[in-house]
Order: structure tokens, then C-alpha cells, then sequence
């Protein structure tokens, strides 16, 4: 079934590939057809829209409730720990992401769209009082009737965290409930991936029948790749063996070692759940963390930690705003971060994570979806990378976990 599904994948990003070509094909050759097309992509994107809230909703509090019901008063303990770990590595993840694509500015060596056609209110600059005040709205309808996505997040967070704590019969009734209410989500958010090749085209036709500078957009592109791949390389050759050597006295690149034949597969796969058995196994054979941990903590970071989708999301939201002519202040970067982590934890269930994630980010900021356009078409190649540092950083954070619980490991320093 796995083979099957990881089968049906690779063709559609096959599919997409091509896609992209031929659409940026039609668009430089027959910029007159564009308006006839573009109405494709336009339907794909209120598709996209339309599953932003329940995809949210759903997703993390089931993502919580589960959590907030494992085991005894130890095991919550653990969790906790785990969960603190995962949300140090996001945060300097998407923090890394923060500052190469403000540094490198890879979005403004070339103009797409027009800025008249952004939103009013994302032009003014939103103050850090007026966001905190949108995080809880008058009316809860109102949030989910207007795509209003920080409310929703906050609104499952609190419903997550509380679902255990009722009745017995009122928590199984909606833990049904909010699992059935995912799980049709999901197949309805399969049925619109399955079409994004037609979107996708539609989108790029567009994109390059307006934009008279191709090889600077070409340029621009590879240069958000090229910020995309330093981001992830200094996040797992710096930051996390640092966090390793000198807050939990283990030995980083002996670790990194015994962690190869997990992170290749993950990067051949792009999957991380069909890495879990080899990370599962290598990290408690080979740095000797215990099954107790292991068996906890790999299976969450599965579900919930992603640094590498987070620090990518980050990276490629800000890369839009820019292309778009979009100066985002510094409050509304803080909140592409806070989007990007929180919607990382419901992430993992999400067919296409990357392509949802970043729909829900930039309609929380105020950007056309269509912009998704300009990076969709490197998704394949990216994903293999952050794939393999979404795992890298599952491994670590159990080694960090065992390390705070008092174990010995192979990978000790005085070892």
C-alpha cells in the first residue's frame, strides 16, 4: 500500500514537472490565450482555499487531542519534553529560514504581478496589538466563514487541548467526529491534488505570459533554491550538531554517521513515514536510546515536527511578498513564522504538505494564492531535502529527550 501510494506520487511530480514546462511554454509563446486559461488556475486556487479551514481545524486537534491522551503522569512528562524539543529545533529552523531570505533577497531581482492588485489592509502596517486582537474573534462563525486562519488555528489548539478532559462519552463521540471530519478532508484534498497538474499550468502560463524577463525570473527561481538549500544545510551541519555537542554532550557527527541509511532513504523517498522503521531501528541500535524514547518520540516528530517543511514555508512565502513588490513589515514576518510553526504541527496528515501549507500561509498574509506558481515547480527536488532534514531532526531531538532523561548513549562524548 505504501509502495502504491509513494508509486502515485512520484508520477504526479512527474506530472507537475511537465506541467510547468509546457505552461511556461504557452505562456512565452501565446501570451494572447492567457485570459482564456487562466480562470483554471484560478478555480484550483479557490479549491485550495476552500480546504483551508477544515484542513486546519481537523488536523491539529486531532494532532493535540492525541497527544494530550498518551499514557500516564510519566509519559505526559516526556511528551512535554518532546514536544519543547521539537519547537526549539522549528523555531531555529524557520528563524535560519528568517534571515538568509531577507539577507539574500532572492524575490527582488524580478517584478510579477502588480502591486495594485494586493489587498488594501496587507499594504498597512499591521501593529502588534491589532494582531494579537485578531487572534480572538467576535464571532467564531465569523472566523471560519472568512478564512480567518490565526482564530481557526487558536480555536483547534483550545478544542485539542480540552478534548480529553471531558466525559468519557462526550470525548469518544467527538474524537469520531473530528477523525471522521480529517479524514474526508483528506480525500477531498486528494481529488483536488490529483487536478494540480491542470492548475499548475493554467498558474505558470499565466505567471510567465506577464512577466517580459524571463532569464531574470529563471534567475530568481534558482536563487530561492539556492536560499532554500543553505537554509537547510546550515540548519542540520551547524545548528543542530552545536545544540547536540554542546547542550547534550553527545558526539554530533558520530550520530550523523549512524543516522545514514534513515536520511538516505529519506531523501530517495521524500516520505518520512516510510523511513520510520530504519529511524526507529537506527537510532536505538546505533546510538543506543532507549526503546521507551525511541518509540515515543520518533512516531510524534513524525506527525509533528517538521523543520525542514517550516524553514522551506518560511523561506518561500517571503520569496512571493518580494516578488510580488511586497515589503512585509517585521510583525507580519513574526507572523509568517508563528503560521509556519503552528501549521507544521497538523501538517504531517496533509497530502502534498508543502503545497497546502503554503496556501494557508499566504492567505493568512494577504498574498494571491497563484504566487505558489513561482516555486511549485522546484517543490520535487526541495522535498527530497527537507525530507531528509525533517527526519534528521526527528533523530535528534531523540537523542536530546534520552539525554534529559538521564541515559547513557553510545554517542556520549566521554565514549
Amino acid at each position: 500500500m505504501s509502495f502504491e501510494f509513494e508509486t502515485k506520487q512520484m508520477k504526479l511530480h512527474w506530472q507537475i514537472l511537465l506541467a510547468l514546462i509546457f505552461g511556461a511554454t504557452a505562456g512565452i509563446l501565446f501570451p494572447g490565450i492567457t485570459p482564456a486559461v487562466s480562470w483554471v488556475g484560478d478555480l484550483f486556487m479557490n479549491a485550495l482555499s476552500l480546504l483551508i479551514v477544515p484542513i486546519i481545524f481537523f488536523s491539529i486537534v486531532t494532532s493535540i487531542a492525541g497527544i494530550r491522551e498518551t499514557g500516564g503522569a510519566g509519559l505526559k512528562k516526556l511528551g512535554l519534553r518532546t514536544m519543547l524539543f521539537y519547537l526549539l529545533t522549528m523555531i531555529i529552523a524557520i528563524g535560519t529560514g528568517l534571515l538568509l531570505v531577507n539577507l539574500i533577497e532572492p524575490g527582488n531581482h524580478v517584478q510579477v504581478g502588480n502591486v495594485a492588485e494586493i489587498p488594501g489592509d496587507l499594504m498597512e502596517q499591521s501593529s502588534v496589538r491589532e494582531i494579537i486582537l485578531g487572534f480572538i474573534p467576535k464571532n467564531i462563525f465569523y472566523a471560519f466563514t472568512q478564512n480567518n486562519t490565526i482564530p481557526v488555528i487558536l480555536i483547534a489548539f483550545l478544542v485539542g487541548l480540552n478534548l480529553p478532559q471531558i466525559s468519557p462519552e462526550g470525548r469518544k463521540s467527538l474524537t469520531t467526529l473530528f477523525k471522521g471530519g480529517l479524514e474526508i478532508t483528506m480525500r477531498i484534498t486528494k481529488m483536488v491534488i490529483s487536478l494540480s497538474p491542470v492548475g499548475i499550468f493554467a498558474i505558470v502560463m499565466k505567471q510567465f505570459s506577464t512577466t517580459s524577463d524571463f532569464p531574470a525570473l529563471i534567475q530568481t527561481i534558482l536563487l530561492y533554491v539556492l536560499t532554500v538549500v543553505a537554509g537547510l544545510a546550515i540548519h542540520t551541519f551547524v545548528w543542530l550538531p552545536l545544540l547536540l555537542r554542546f547542550g547534550f554532550r553527545v558526539k554530533p557527527w558520530l550520530h550523523l554517521k549512524n543516522m545514514s541509511t534513515p536520511l538516505l532513504t529519506a531523501f530517495s523517498t521524500a516520505s518520512s513515514g516510510a523511513t520510520l522503521p530504519l529511524t526507529l531501528h537506527a537510532v536505538e541500535h546505533n546510538d543506543g536510546v532507549s526503546s521507551k524514547v525511541t518509540h515515543f518520540t520518533i512516531p510524534l516528530g513524525a506527525s509533528v515536527n517538521m523543520d525542514g517543511t517550516a524553514l522551506l514555508e518560511c523561506v518561500a512565502v517571503i520569496f512571493i511578498a518580494q516578488a510580488y513588490g511586497v515589503e512585509l513589515s517585521v510583525v507580519q514576518q513574526i507572523l509568517v513564522v508563528f503560521t509556519s510553526l503552528l501549521c507544521a504541527i497538523g501538517a504531517a496528515a496533509i497530502p502534498m504538505a508543502a503545497l497546502v501549507m503554503m496556501a494557508l500561509i499566504l492567505n493568512v498574509i494577504g498574498l494571491p494564492l497563484e504566487g505558489i506558481g513561482l516555486v511549485i515547480g522546484v517543490d520535487r527536488m526541495l522535498d527530497m531535502m527537507r525530507t531528509t532534514v525533517n527526519v534528521y531532526g526527528d533523530t535528534c531531538v531523540a537523542v536530546m529527550v534520552a539525554k534529559s532523561e538521564g541515559e547513557k548513549l553510545q554517542i556520549d562524548l566521554r565514549n
